[in-house]
């Protein structure tokens, strides 16, 4: 009974990271009840994590969307020249692009954090790029949530996507809608060390 589960739970997984790559599904809960109702698998033991889903979704990237390794790094390179350019709230980069899931739709997600949520529209006007204002719901804790302020602009022939928090986010980073642990984030030196990473390895990759 328990290997019929696991079978299952494999089999759901790689369905609903195949519908997020071809379909665009962002949500993973969406991408599970799509592909439980594809699969006529309806018990909830042998639904998937989102961290089976996404660890498929990644395998699925890898095999059948080459192309996504491309979109992946320029999307990575141009999160680097954007933190430095918002270097003074302590930027970092969150999301797909970090986490390696991300495709060609994908934007660069950053959180900024400044105790003045003006500050950061303030800064974009001075500099000449028109960002649309939006809302992020956010779990701070499992305590604590809120709503935080969120700025859509595109540079590079890219979608940017800012969410900015408080400073006092900076010690503990939000949680994730993935598995509602602290959010995986990167600073603009763990960024450059995550690139200086791949460059050696694909050196070695091609030496081989």
């Amino acid at each position: 009974m328990q290997t019929r589960t696991r079978e299952r739970r494999h089999r759901l997984a790689h369905e609903a990271a195949r519908l997020m790559a071809e379909g665009g599904i962002r949500d993973f809960h969406q991408a599970k009840l799509k592909a439980a109702a594809r699969l006529g698998i309806h018990d909830d033991a042998s639904l998937p994590r989102n961290r089976e889903i996404e660890a498929a979704l990644r395998e699925y990237q890898r095999l059948f969307q080459p192309g996504n390794v491309d979109a992946i790094r320029q999307r990575r390179e141009a999160a680097l020249r954007a933190m430095e350019f918002f270097g003074g709230f302590d930027p970092r980069l969150v999301g797909p692009v970090l986490e390696g899931t991300a495709d060609l739709r994908s934007p660069v997600a950053l959180h900024l954090h400044d105790d003045d949520p003006d500050a950061v529209p303030r800064f974009l006007e001075q500099h000449g790029i028109p960002a649309e204002a939006r809302s992020r719901r956010l779990r701070l804790d499992r305590e604590r949530e809120g709503d935080f302020p969120v700025w859509v602009f595109g540079a590079e022939e890219l979608a940017f996507d800012v969410t900015v928090l408080p400073r006092a986010v900076l010690r503990q980073a939000p949680l994730s809608s993935v598995d509602e642990k602290p959010m995986r984030r990167a600073s603009a030196a763990q960024l450059q060390q995550l690139l200086v990473e791949e460059d050696i390895s694909g050196f070695e990759q091609s030496r081989d």
